[in-house]
C-alpha cells in the first residue's frame, strides 16, 4: 500500500503565528566561536506585528529558525551587529533558504519574491557582497533553472553605524555604535514597538552608550563572559592563556553587565554569548551568575538557545 501523503514528510513540530501583537524575541544561539555541544552560534529572530527580523546569523541559523518554529521563508530584513565569523557565517543559507519556495503535503510556504534587506556597519557591504559573489553561481541557477523569483535574487544593503535604521509599521530600529574592537564598526540595536522596548548589545565591552540607550527598557539582551571561568581555566592551562585571556579585551563580564542593567534600570536582564558556554543545570547557571544579585536587583535569566520572550508578559 503506498504511504499516505500526508506521511510523506517530516511534519513541523511548531510554528508561531504569522502576526505578534507586541514585540517578542526568540534567541536562536547563545554560544561564540567555540563550538560546544547543544549550543548554536548568535542569532535572534525579533517579531513584531507580521514582520520577522533576523540579528546576526551564525552557522547552523536556519536549523535553529525551524526549531524555533519561524519559517525561514518570513524573514526579509537581516541585520548584522558586527562581522565576526560567528555572527555572518550562515547568511548564505539565510539567503537562499527564505527565497526558495517550500512544498509540503498540507500547504505551500511562498519564498521572498522581494529582496533581501541587510543592515549593519559601514563594513557590511564590502563583506556580505564578497559572500554574495561567492553564491553568484548558485544564484543564476536558481532563477534560471529553478525559476526563483529574479527580485528575490538581489540584496539590497542599508549601513549606518548611528540613528535610526529602519521606522515603519510602528517598528522602530535603532542603532547605535559599542566597543568590540580591533572589530570596527560593531552595533548594538534596539527595537520599539507599541511602547515596548528590547536591546540586542552584540559584542562589547561596557559602553556608555548602552546605558544611555537601555535606560528603562523592558528587556536587556546582553553578552557576557565569566570572568572567574576563564581565570580558573587559564591557571589549569596556561599554554592557552593567549586566547582564553583575549575575552577580556572585547568582551563584558557578566558583573559588568550586572552594572549596566542596574545603571539602566531595565526590568530584565538575559545573558548570551557565553565564554565559556554553561551546563544547563541549576548549579552552573547560579556559579555562572555569582555575584550579579547583589548589583541588579531585577530578574536575571541566563540565556538559552530557542528561548522565547513576549514583550506583552515583561
Amino acid at each position: 500500500m503506498s504511504l499516505p501523503v500526508e506521511q510523506w514528510i517530516q511534519p513541523h513540530d511548531k510554528i508561531l503565528p504569522d502576526y505578534h501583537d507586541q514585540l517578542k524575541v526568540v534567541i536562536l544561539g547563545t554560544g561564540s566561536p567555540r563550538s560546544v555541544y547543544g549550543v548554536a552560534k548568535p542569532g535572534y529572530a525579533v517579531l513584531a506585528g507580521s514582520h520577522t527580523f533576523l540579528v546576526d546569523c551564525g552557522g547552523g541559523i536556519v536549523a535553529q529558525l525551524l526549531l524555533a518554529g519561524i519559517l525561514p521563508q518570513r524573514i526579509s530584513d537581516v541585520l548584522f551587529t558586527h562581522h565576526h565569523s560567528d555572527h555572518n557565517s550562515g547568511f548564505f543559507d539565510v539567503f537562499i533558504s527564505d527565497w526558495r519556495t517550500h512544498v509540503m503535503p498540507d500547504r505551500v510556504y511562498e519564498g521572498r519574491k522581494g529582496p533581501m534587506h541587510v543592515y549593519g556597519p559601514t563594513t557590511t557591504r564590502d563583506i556580505i557582497g564578497k559572500m554574495e559573489a561567492s553564491f553568484a553561481f548558485d544564484v543564476n541557477l536558481r532563477v534560471n533553472y529553478n525559476k526563483s523569483s529574479d527580485e528575490g535574487a538581489n540584496i539590497v544593503y542599508h549601513e549606518s553605524n548611528e540613528g535610526i535604521v529602519y521606522d515603519r509599521d510602528g517598528i522602530r530600529i535603532t542603532a547605535f555604535e559599542v566597543d568590540h574592537r580591533p572589530v570596527y564598526p560593531a552595533l548594538a540595536y534596539k527595537f520599539e514597538y507599541k511602547g515596548k522596548s528590547l536591546i540586542l548589545s552584540g559584542d562589547t565591552i561596557p559602553v556608555d552608550a548602552m546605558v544611555k540607550q537601555a535606560e528603562g527598557i523592558d528587556l536587556l539582551i546582553h553578552e557576557a563572559y565569566n570572568k572567574e571561568w576563564l581565570d580558573e581555566l587559564i591557571a589549569r592551562f596556561p599554554e592557552q592563556a593567549v586566547g582564553l585571556s583575549n575575552p577580556a579585551k572585547y568582551h563584558t563580564t557578566t558583573l559588568e553587565a550586572a552594572e549596566i542593567a542596574r545603571k539602566a534600570q531595565v526590568k530584565h536582564l538575559v545573558l548570551t554569548h557565553h565564554i565559556p558556554a554553561p551546563a544547563k543545570t541549576p548549579e552552573a547557571e547560579e556559579a555562572y551568575t555569582r555575584g550579579m544579585k547583589e548589583i541588579f536587583g531585577g530578574p536575571i535569566t541566563v540565556g538559552r538557545d530557542l528561548m522565547e520572550f513576549d514583550l506583552a508578559d515583561e
